[in-house]
């Protein structure tokens, strides 16, 4: 036995019978034959971890635009927290770590400069919109790799394209994501604005603590313990008391943090910052890559060019901006 049918083996000895067994993969949009020391989710996982995209994330804005502190989360370290999340969700349920993790680095590999104020700003400008979560499934299966794509299982990909919104996963793997995510951006978000300044932690609501708990790591505690609980037979859940106090912590961040005006004073310069860019590169595709110049022969200019912008880190999208629109000094020899 090769090492990877050992893998397969173990897993069928010791995951739930509700878990995806890495042997009974709907597969790959092009077959390839199987690696001897890695599952295919294991081999997904370690192409997402090494991809160009996922490197971007350390540069791509969380919920606060170009923080300055170490501390603050990124696109990237809030990746990292999704996986460890859903991770413990998988080994609590018996359900497969590894397809798990491979979903949880890869559901934000199409996230936008600037976080969702730039996912709004291209949702405003392109033709049928814009979301990030069709946008990470675009990167896996086409735009990594100069267009061939990742190439990865059926199961990742459902995983990243459900993590958001609309039908769940078809796996309870992919489910589990979905929930890590909720998780995780509720708790940091409350931290990191706490660290901002823009929250005092005693105005969380009462009756939303009183259930969760008053700090970040008793919430995610709590959560992913009620999660486990109310999770049977092949369904994922919280209990009512838990969703319910999950939903007023959340409404309050959005009627609070999310609207900040001290937080969100930038965003409006967001908003302008990728309409220019938007609308110059759709006027001179020759300004990008040629890879894109290839996407735009193909598949139209609006499709590349939000390829292009979505694809960009913070740091990225700002110099090119400069380069375009802001007047160099004049160096006189």
């Amino acid at each position: 036995m090769t090492v990877r049918e050992q893998s397969q083996a173990i897993e069928r000895l010791t995951l739930s019978p509700y878990a995806a067994l890495s042997e009974e993969s709907r597969g790959r949009r092009r077959p390839e034959q199987q690696d001897d020391l890695r599952t295919c989710y294991q081999r997904d996982r370690d192409r997402i971890l090494h991809c160009k995209s996922f490197r971007r994330l350390k540069q791509k804005t969380q919920v606060f635009l170009s923080p300055e502190g170490d501390h603050y989360r990124t696109r990237l370290t809030h990746t990292l927290e999704v996986s460890q999340i859903a991770r413990t969700i998988a080994r609590s349920l018996r359900l497969n770590e590894d397809l798990t993790e491979a979903i949880a680095l890869g559901h934000d590999l199409g996230h936008t400069p600037y976080g969702h104020a730039g996912e709004r700003a291209l949702n405003r400008l392109c033709p049928g919109g814009f979301t990030h979560y069709r946008q990470s499934l675009r990167v896996v299966d086409f735009l990594e790799k100069d267009g061939k794509g990742l190439n990865l299982s059926w199961e990742v990909r459902n995983g990243i394209i459900t993590h958001t919104k609309g039908a769940w996963a078809r796996t309870l793997e992919g489910c589990a994501v979905r929930y890590a995510d909720q998780i995780a951006f509720l708790n940091h978000d409350i931290e990191d604005a706490v660290s901002a300044g823009v929250l005092n932690a005693a105005a969380l609501p009462a009756g939303a603590t009183r259930i969760l708990g008053t700090t970040k790591s008793a919430r995610i505690t709590t959560m992913i313990t009620d999660l486990v609980a109310h999770s049977q037979e092949g369904t994922m859940r919280f209990s009512p008391e838990v969703e319910d106090a999950y939903h007023i912590l959340k409404d309050f961040m959005y009627s609070t943090v999310y609207v900040d005006k001290e937080a969100k004073r930038e965003e409006k310069k967001v908003d302008k910052m990728i309409a220019e860019l938007y609308e110059r590169l759709c006027a001179d595709p020759s300004l990008m890559p040629n890879f894109y110049m290839q996407i735009a022969y193909h598949e139209g200019i609006d499709r590349a060019v939000a390829d292009y912008i979505s694809g960009m880190s913070d740091e990225y999208a700002t110099r090119l901006f400069e380069d375009l629109f802001v007047p160099k000094k004049w160096h006189v020899l």
